[in-house]
């Protein structure tokens, strides 16, 4: 009997999900537990395994954006053919809002060629799209759609002539595994021209050579760090582009939004002086050389200094609830990670009780993880208080946003030369900025400066949070 594969539920928050990549391909015959696909949601990329056995067969494209519950796929017996309609349930999930009004996939010949189509069958395609493919002679009806609800955008007409150009002949084989140039996801690619990756020089580790995000990331940290050329362009969406609400895009803008609708938030700024903190870390890099021990980042030091200071002002480890303020016993700190397609949000659990080195190990751990799409659920969930650094970009202050369910959020600048007078002799001092925002329903400003002047003083005495 024919078993439908839904889009899972991965978190009580997720309220859509992207194919990213089919692991599995039409007509295999999977088993109890083989990986079917790789999903995308606001938070996390996931492997989606099969939960029985039979013929798989897709009936949604790579890079199709789905709520949970909707169909995706079969699990069929024998010479079984997929059900020409799905149950209730799938269909109510298609129908929902956060799917989008565009229409249904329908299949077309074998289940793996899909073609967006409207109720009244309308070929679903940007008029952009449609305009190339008029031009270049391309049959809209052969392409996959990538677009919101498998729309035909334009770049998809343009993968299809880079591969009519690329592929004169009979289209070769998937590229072995460990072979530069493999198959890539429509999302794989956006990504790396994101990270300004070219795919022809990437090897994939995929099944039969196919390229992941993973591939990309590792290839970017690979490549050496230039400059751009004088007046060279960042790599990123190209000028005239649309970048879709969705996936993480859209999570970041909902919560942003409700965290500034339903918060009274206000910002301090705070400088710490950093001085002894950087003689610190100078001394380590000199001791621990060739020991294996990983150095502390100023990011660490302020991420133990907080954890510590939250225990003496648990106001801002607390989160607001209808029936009052509630202080929170465990102190999880989250750690904001950029990311190609934007910003998340890993969490170091129980972070005044981890020693200064187990910190510095884990936040590089948790980064490196994120940059590679391997958080799990689990490493992203329940921050009590977040600490974010735009130190390296050459920023001294900013406002940042305290994320939903918190109280507090700590921002970090650069460090800066600064002046202290002795007497009427100038000394030259180091300076970071601190930026702390808070939600005034919670916190009022007094309690907020106390808690920054207690994180500078532990800064100012980084042996305190080395040996602590």
């Amino acid at each position: 009997m024919a078993q439908e594969v839904l889009l899972p539920k991965l978190g009580l928050t997720m309220e859509e999900g992207t194919i990213v990549e089919w692991v599995a391909k039409a007509g295999d015959v999977v088993k109890n537990g083989d990986v079917l696909l790789r999903l995308g949601t606001d938070k996390v990329d996931a492997e989606v395994e099969a939960e029985g056995e039979g013929r798989f067969e897709p009936v949604v494209a790579e890079g199709v954006t789905l709520p949970p519950g909707a169909l995706i796929a079969w699990l069929l017996q024998g010479d079984e053919q997929p059900p020409e309609r799905p149950s209730e349930a799938a269909v109510a999930a298609q129908e929902s809002p956060a799917a989008g009004d565009v229409g249904e996939l329908q299949l077309t010949g074998p289940a793996t060629t899909l073609t967006p189509t409207a109720p009244e069958g309308r070929l679903l395609a940007s008029p952009n799209a449609k305009r190339v493919a008029a031009e270049r002679g391309i049959d809209l009806r052969t392409l996959r759609g990538t677009g919101p609800g498998g729309r035909i955008v334009s770049e998809d007409v343009e993968d299809a002539l880079a591969r009519v150009s690329a592929e004169p002949a009979a289209a070769p084989a998937p590229a072995a595994a460990g072979t530069p140039g493999g198959v890539a996801s429509p999302l794989v690619r956006r990504h790396a021209q994101a990270s300004g990756v070219d795919l022809s020089r990437v090897r994939g580790s995929g099944l039969g050579g196919r390229i992941r995000r993973a591939d990309v990331t590792a290839a970017t940290a690979a490549a050496p760090e230039t400059a751009p050329a004088p007046g060279a362009a960042a790599a990123g969406p190209r000028a005239g582009s649309v970048i879709p609400l969705t996936g993480m895009r859209g999570a970041i803008a909902r919560n942003m939004h409700a965290s500034l609708q339903e918060m009274a938030q206000l910002t301090h700024g705070y400088e710490a002086e950093v001085g002894a903190l950087l003689a610190l870390r100078d001394h380590l890099k000199r001791e621990w050389a060739g020991t294996g021990l990983r150095v502390p980042t100023i990011n660490d030091f302020v991420v133990r200094a907080a954890a510590h200071a939250l225990l003496e002002h648990p106001v801002l480890n607390a989160t607001v609830r209808d029936d009052g303020i509630h202080l929170l016993e465990e102190v999880h700190v989250g750690v904001a990670v950029a990311v190609p397609d934007g910003l998340v949000v890993p969490v170091v659990r129980d972070a005044d009780k981890r020693g200064l080195v187990d910190i510095a190990e884990q936040t590089q751990e948790l980064a490196t993880a994120a940059r590679e799409g391997r958080l799990t659920l689990p490493q992203l969930e329940g921050a009590t208080f977040v600490v974010t650094s735009l130190g390296s970009y050459g920023v001294d202050f900013f406002t940042p946003v305290v994320n939903p369910g918190n109280t507090g959020i700590l921002g970090v600048g650069r460090v800066r030369d600064g002046v202290r007078w002795e007497g009427d002799v100038p000394q030259r001092t180091s300076i970071l900025t601190l930026s702390l925002s808070f939600d005034h329903r919670a916190v009022d400003g007094a309690p907020a400066a106390e808690f920054l002047r207690t994180v500078s003083g532990l800064l100012a005495r980084p042996h305190l949070l080395l040996a602590g």
